[in-house]
């Protein structure tokens, strides 16, 4: 059985579907896409349907990243069907915790940065309405929360496959 993680941003075009993308690649690289499985999210559905923001694209595919998720909006059946769901920033927490539909899906939101490991930072922030270093920010957060992601759950994961 998969572990499933779903990352969280307001409209998924930027900050939630690039996490998604570098996570799936650190995954693939350890040789565990066959125990986690990842996918994003946001809290609006303004952009439901559309890839995510070209200039996200853009910086993302420089790392060697390919922006493909479409964005969707954040149901209530992923709450039951992830295992850990994980915002961007307060607002995507508070979000979260509103759409919750129980006190274990609560418990399940977790910050993005909470597993950062060498930068300091309380939130990945919106590059949206900022130039190209915005973008370039978001991306070094998200490489280094992932990584940190990874290695909170591997131990996890090699557990349940030697049970």
């Amino acid at each position: 059985m998969k572990y499933k993680i779903l990352f969280i941003c307001l409209g998924n075009i930027c900050r939630s579907a690039s996490a998604e993308e570098i996570m799936r690649t650190l995954i693939k690289k350890e040789g565990l896409e066959n125990e986690i499985g990842v996918d994003s999210a946001g809290i609006s559905g303004y952009h439901e349907g559309d890839l995510p923001d070209a200039r996200m694209r853009a910086h993302a595919i420089r790392r060697g990243y390919r922006l493909t998720h479409l964005s969707r909006p954040v149901r209530t059946e992923d709450f039951y069907n992830f295992d850990l769901i994980v915002g961007m920033d307060d607002s995507n927490i508070d979000a979260l915790h509103d759409k919750a539909p129980d006190t274990d899906s609560e418990k399940k939101i977790r910050r993005m940065t909470d597993f950062c490991r060498t930068k300091v930072a309380d939130h990945v922030p919106d590059p949206y309405y900022g130039g190209a270093q915005g973008f370039e920010n978001v991306l070094d957060i998200l490489e280094d929360a992932c990584q940190g992601l990874l290695e909170e759950i591997t131990p996890r994961i090699h557990r349940n496959i030697s049970e």
